[in-house]
C-alpha cells in the first residue's frame, strides 16, 4: 500500500496536508512546522526543535507497533533521519503533536476536525494491509518540492 501526504505551506505553529491512499484523498494532516536545513537562514530558522519540528520529506515503512504512551496498537514510520517514534494518530492542533502525523477529516485554520474518525479508517486500511502481508509506505513531499522518489 502506497500512501502519499501533499504538505501545504507551513503556517506559525503547524503545516497542514493531504494524506491520499494511492490517488485517492483519504484524510488531511496535521503536523509541526517544516523546518529546512538552509545556510541562508537565521542560525535557528532551519535547525530542528524539539516538538516543534515536522519530520524531513522522504519515503517510509510504515508497521503496526504497540505504543506504551498510547496504550494501544499504532502505524509507527520507520528510519527517520534524527527522529524516533514518529506515529500517524489522532489529534487536532500542534500541541498534540511532537513530530508526529496528526490526521483529520477536514481544516478548520491550525487545527484538525473529526480526528478520530479520520484515525480509526485510516488504521482500519492500514491494518488490513498489514495483515495481509501487504507493506505499507508513505512518501512525504514539502510544498515546495517535487518528490524524486
Amino acid at each position: 500500500m502506497e500512501l502519499t501526504l501533499k504538505r501545504d505551506e507551513s503556517g506559525a505553529h503547524s503545516t497542514l496536508g493531504e494524506l491520499y491512499i494511492g490517488d485517492k484523498l483519504e484524510c488531511f494532516s496535521l503536523e509541526d512546522m517544516v523546518r529546512v536545513d538552509d545556510p541562508a537562514t537565521s542560525a535557528d530558522e532551519g535547525k530542528k526543535v524539539y516538538g516543534q519540528t515536522a519530520i524531513p520529506a522522504g519515503r517510509y515503512e510504515i508497521i503496526i507497533t504497540y505504543s506504551n504512551r498510547f496504550g494501544a496498537d499504532m502505524p509507527l514510520l520507520l528510519n527517520v533521519p534524527g527522529f524516533h517514534g514518529i506515529r500517524i494518530h489522532s489529534g487536532n492542533t500542534d500541541a498534540d503533536t511532537l513530530g508526529c502525523i496528526l490526521v483529520g477529516v477536514a481544516w478548520h485554520a491550525e487545527s484538525l476536525r473529526d480526528s478520530k474518525v479520520a484515525y480509526n479508517r485510516l488504521f482500519d486500511a492500514l491494518l488490513k494491509a498489514r495483515q495481509t502481508g501487504e507493506q505499507v509506505w508513505i512518501t512525504i513531499e514539502n510544498a515546495d518540492e517535487t518528490s524524486e522518489i
